[in-house]
């Protein structure tokens, strides 16, 4: 045991100075490399910043035993995620090398000391500490746009009922917003006027987006536009439709929440408030446990 321990830390020790032997080194990084490690550094953290750079180096490695396959389904979940704190491809490869080997190496440290529970939470963090950023930038952002896409939605039928072409009022209302909903939109419109058609171009806003309601906005604004149903009609029962099923889904929530405050309730909140009650009926009762005992 003594001595699986001694490996372990002397493996640890070696990859600190093989880390900090990299991060000293002058050898250039490729030029794509070095591009990404730079984009987004704004917005990136002291500590995220010195991981990226730190696995920098192996993001080619990681990529390739990702597959093809694999890397253009995480390139579409951190675009969903709207690239948090500058996150891209080449950095998400970065930081799954970096924490993955710190997992391996914390799971060979507890495995050694005897502590195997703990070696899965070491191999655990290893597997996913780089897509948490992910999903919590896909969830958060999913429901900003939810939320901001109904109003959105009425002005810009407000606007186009007032005779502006549907382009340019996409522009005038995108831009009294501000947001990720805001940001798709711009994203849209710079494509458009680059001449990608505007089927297309709303067809990459809903793959970048994990969203129902950009889902159901984008297909009934090509069914309407194939229909020649008109543009602010269309809108408006788009916002309709999207606040009614919100509200089935808060419904819904709501109908879930009962069943699960109900359980809490009976599993924690009464067993203490019978301990409560209970212990103070003893106390208040006078009786002398001391007697009792030394009887028995």
């Amino acid at each position: 045991m003594g001595l699986l321990l001694g490996l372990a830390m002397g493996a640890a020790v070696f990859g600190i100075l093989v880390a900090v032997r990299l991060l000293r080194s002058g050898t250039p990084l490729p030029a794509d490399l070095a591009l990404a490690l730079e984009v987004g550094s704004s917005r990136v953290s002291t500590a995220g910043s010195a991981v990226d750079r730190l696995g920098m180096r192996f993001a080619p490695l990681v990529l390739r035993l990702m597959g093809r396959r694999n890397v253009n389904r995480k390139r579409r979940r951190i675009d969903q995620a709207g690239n948090p704190d500058g996150l891209t491809i080449d950095r998400y490869a970065a930081r799954r090398a970096v924490y993955g080997a710190f997992g391996l190496l914390t799971a060979v440290v507890f495995f050694s000391a005897g502590w195997p529970f703990f070696s899965l939470f070491g191999l655990a963090f290893g597997a996913f500490a780089a897509d948490a950023a992910i999903w919590q930038g896909i969830r958060s952002r999913r429901d900003v746009i939810d939320r901001t896409l109904p109003d959105f939605l009425d002005v810009l039928a407000v606007v186009v009922s007032a005779g502006l072409g549907f382009r340019q009022a996409l522009d005038r209302v995108s831009a009294r917003y501000e947001g990720p909903w805001a940001d798709e939109i711009r994203i849209a419109l710079r494509q458009m006027d680059m001449g990608v058609s505007r089927r297309q171009a709303f067809d990459e806003l809903r793959r970048r987006n994990d969203s129902e309601p950009v889902n159901q906005f984008v297909t009934a604004l090509q069914q309407g536009e194939e229909l020649g149903a008109p543009i602010a009609e269309t809108l408006i029962q788009i916002a309709r439709d999207m606040r009614r099923t919100d509200a089935q889904n808060a419904r819904r929530r709501a109908a879930r929440a009962i069943p699960m405050a109900t359980l809490a309730t009976l599993v924690f909140m009464v067993p203490a408030t019978m301990i409560i009650i209970v212990t103070g009926m003893i106390l208040g009762s006078g009786t002398d446990f001391t007697g009792i005992l030394d009887g028995d």
